[in-house]
């Protein structure tokens, strides 16, 4: 009997040593993704809507999203995709918002991906980080984080740093 489990032990460790390689974790090869978002605010066609006024102040304020992304500054530049959720001011003393999108690719190697990204956007910061927490096709189970400057009023220069 004690040699029968002893034999189980040893084939089960055998086992294992083997297949070692294929449960090991496989590195992802990690993306870099630079665009533009336009959040336009006003105009006959705006991007980003409020939704809600909050009670006093701006805090409260909720604004919807579907911003256009470019690869440049211009709003005619080449769209790669847009920037779809909401931000709302999640601070009673001061202008700091609480990010939640998609960035939704429409075109290039990443077409039909999308990335998950939620953060803090203090926008008094020259440059602010986003976490990537997720997203989907190329993206799935993403981690990483959004580099995120503001151009002008309406236009944000967001990196992306991700491992799909």
């Amino acid at each position: 009997m004690a040699y029968c489990k002893l034999y189980s032990v040893v084939l089960a460790v055998a086992l294992l040593l083997a297949a070692g390689p294929a449960l090991r974790p496989v590195e992802a090869a990690s993306a870099h993704l630079h665009f533009y978002m336009h959040d336009v605010t006003g105009g006959p066609s705006p991007t980003a809507v409020r939704v809600v006024n909050g009670p006093r102040g701006y805090f409260g304020n909720t604004v919807v999203i579907d911003d256009k992304l470019t690869e440049g500054t211009s709003s005619s530049s080449t769209t790669v995709g847009h920037a779809q959720g909401y931000y709302m001011v999640a601070s009673v003393a001061n202008l700091e918002l609480l990010v939640n999108m998609n960035v939704v690719l429409t075109s290039g190697p990443y077409a039909g991906s999308s990335i998950t990204v939620v953060g803090r956007d203090d926008i008094n910061a020259a440059v602010r980080e986003l976490s990537v927490v997720g997203g989907t096709g190329q993206f799935r189970m993403a981690r990483g984080y959004v580099l995120w400057k503001t151009v002008t009023p309406e236009i944000l220069d967001l990196e992306i740093f991700v491992n799909p």
